[in-house]
């Protein structure tokens, strides 16, 4: 097991995505954002499955066919969509994304940032987190609420263009002031 480096992992991207929101004003999502992966659920299935260059999630899908740590993860955190999943109250349309409030947004953009650069490393542009979206969550239909989409591509779309500084005064002064 690689119980350091999966710890010094989570901390550093808790620290990317903490600072990050404190820069736009969610203090308190920043301090709290990814307690749960500090549980044994989460905690030991992560070094067991550690890499260091992407997601200890993703390895265990592979070997398992499902994420035991991720499906306890997503339960727990409210800035990722997944958590948001229910039925829908038009019973034809099944099992649908719902609207997440927007500081939950903000915050899952910030995560994505601060996972493309804790996985990418010195390779890390701001182009990264906007591909790795394209890659997933964009192509998920009705998973994810069409207006939870819109602001989260956005956003992604706006660092990639304008960087970091822009699209984080953005943020503060105009999405989260609504």
């Amino acid at each position: 097991m690689k119980a350091l480096q999966h710890l010094r992992t989570i901390n550093h991207h808790k620290k990317l995505v903490m600072e990050n929101c404190f820069k736009v004003g969610l203090y308190k999502q920043g301090l709290l954002h990814d307690l749960s992966k500090y549980t044994p659920s989460e905690f030991l299935v992560g070094c067991k499955y550690y890499q260091g260059t992407r997601s200890p999630n993703n390895a265990e899908r592979e070997d398992r066919g499902y994420s035991s740590a991720w499906l306890h993860h997503k339960g727990r955190n409210k800035h990722h969509y997944e958590y948001w999943i229910d039925y829908s109250s038009d019973r034809e349309e099944g099992i649908v994304g719902q609207k997440m409030p927007t500081r939950y947004v903000v915050e899952m953009f910030m995560d994505r940032v601060a996972a493309s650069k804790t996985y990418q490393g010195e390779n890390y542009t701001d182009s990264h987190p906007l591909a790795y979206y394209e890659e997933g969550a964009a192509r998920l239909g009705n998973m994810i609420h069409p207006d939870t989409a819109r602001l989260l591509r956005r956003l992604l779309e706006m660092l990639a263009r304008e960087g970091e500084e822009k699209t984080f005064a953005y943020i503060r002064k105009k999405v989260l002031k609504k």
